[in-house]
């Protein structure tokens, strides 16, 4: 089992910068990518970024590329989402979850979520 814990969100205006976090606890000797996906009030939870267990290997949602950056220690339990020129679009819960397969479409385990808000 593996606890995840965001932290950093918050109220922030267009044009500004965030920065979450979000640790992992537990079974953390087995390796496993971190990702971070969002849900918009209404809409489907959806992929925004997501690195390897190396921190070698990124993927971004083309909505984001640009303005968001994950990083991680290579093999470290911390995974980081900076986050700038924030628009009010970007308004949603952030989930961290992690994938033993380092695929997306069905992650292992997820994190609560962390509210952002961009006002404009």
């Amino acid at each position: 089992q593996l606890q995840l814990v965001e932290s950093g969100g918050g109220l922030v205006q267009a044009g500004g910068s965030l920065r979450l976090s979000c640790v992992a606890s537990g079974r953390t000797f087995v390796s496993y990518a971190m990702g971070w996906f969002r849900q918009a009030p209404g809409k489907d939870r959806e992929f925004v970024s997501s690195i390897s267990w190396s921190g070698g290997s990124t993927q971004y949602a083309d909505s984001v590329k640009g303005r968001f950056t994950i990083s991680r220690h290579s093999g470290a339990n911390t995974v980081y989402l900076q986050m700038n020129s924030l628009l009010p679009e970007d308004t949603a819960v952030y989930f961290c979850a992690v994938s033993y397969s380092g695929t997306w479409r069905s992650p292992t385990y997820w994190g609560q979520g962390i509210q952002v808000t961009v006002s404009s």
